[in-house]
């Protein structure tokens, strides 16, 4: 059964940077998708940044568009986010997500992902 660990995250102002690291073990990084969805309190996640790790394939919610990279260290079994000019309302508590489905584009919706990360908290000051 894959794990997912997270780290990174924390306190950033506006306009700062952070970088959030997902490590997966006891799992098949050759293929599937990962990748970061966030949480607002009381809603549901949603999908911001997923990568294909098999081709590199990359998906992004037009709210991070620019601003948030994700990439992978396939020696390392990591998948990170380079999250840059970071807004208030980017403050949420992100989560890693995994599946060992191959889409040909990585699906954004939580339902799909079977392995997930324990979360992480972002703050942003204005």
């Amino acid at each position: 059964q894959g794990q997912l660990v997270e780290s990174g995250g924390g306190s950033a102002q506006a306009g700062g940077s952070l970088r959030l690291s997902c490590t997966a073990s006891k799992y098949d990084f050759n293929f599937g998708c990962m990748g970061w969805f966030r949480q607002y309190p009381g809603k549901e996640r949603e999908g911001i940044a997923l990568i294909n790790v098999g081709d590199g394939g990359q998906v992004y919610d037009d709210s991070v568009k620019g601003r948030f990279t994700i990439s992978q260290d396939n020696d390392k079994n990591t998948v990170y986010l380079q999250m840059n000019s970071l807004k208030p309302e980017d403050a949420a508590t992100y989560y890693c997500a995994g599946t060992q489905t191959n889409w040909a584009k990585c699906v954004t919706h939580p339902n799909w992902y079977l392995y997930w990360g324990q979360g992480t908290q972002v703050s942003v000051s204005a």
